[in-house]
């Protein structure tokens, strides 16, 4: 659970570097949060709604799916803006890569390549970000 909420502690930290595991832990604890929060939207009636509309006319058969967030999803949203930069920038800093590759998110079909990076493991020992989070040297090597 540590790990999870590491990005909370660290909200304004964009220097250093993070794991794997905080990187991970704290985007699956985000996307439950979404998942709890777009559920309370729609029970509570605060504005989230899930629609869908299959119409038929003429023959042709179109279906129309949407969601709309709430608002317990959108403060979600807003709250964790700054964590996902930060733990994002020190994900890419232990793969010894500059934090403006984010960047490269916002180019289509290339953002994947910000995928590969995140589930590389980090580079062992210290790098030009700092200390390796696993606390290893040089020397050693991790699975």
């Amino acid at each position: 659970m540590g790990y999870m909420l590491m990005p909370l502690k660290r909200i304004f930290d964009f220097s250093g570097r993070s794991r794997r595991k905080e990187f991970w832990l704290w985007i699956l604890f985000v996307i439950i949060v979404y998942i709890v929060a777009g559920i309370l939207d729609v029970q509570l009636g605060l504005g989230g709604s899930t629609t869908s509309s299959t119409e038929f006319g003429d023959g042709n058969v179109s279906a129309n799916a949407s969601f709309h967030a709430g608002i317990i999803t959108l403060i979600w949203a807003v709250i964790t803006i700054i964590p996902n930069l930060s733990v994002t920038v020190r994900r890419l800093h232990d793969v010894d890569k500059s934090g403006w590759f984010i960047l490269l998110g916002l180019i289509p079909l290339v953002g994947f390549y910000l995928l590969y990076l995140y589930c590389q493991p980090g580079t062992n020992g210290p790098n030009r970000f700092g200390p390796d989070p696993k606390g290893g040297t040089d020397s050693q090597t991790f699975a």
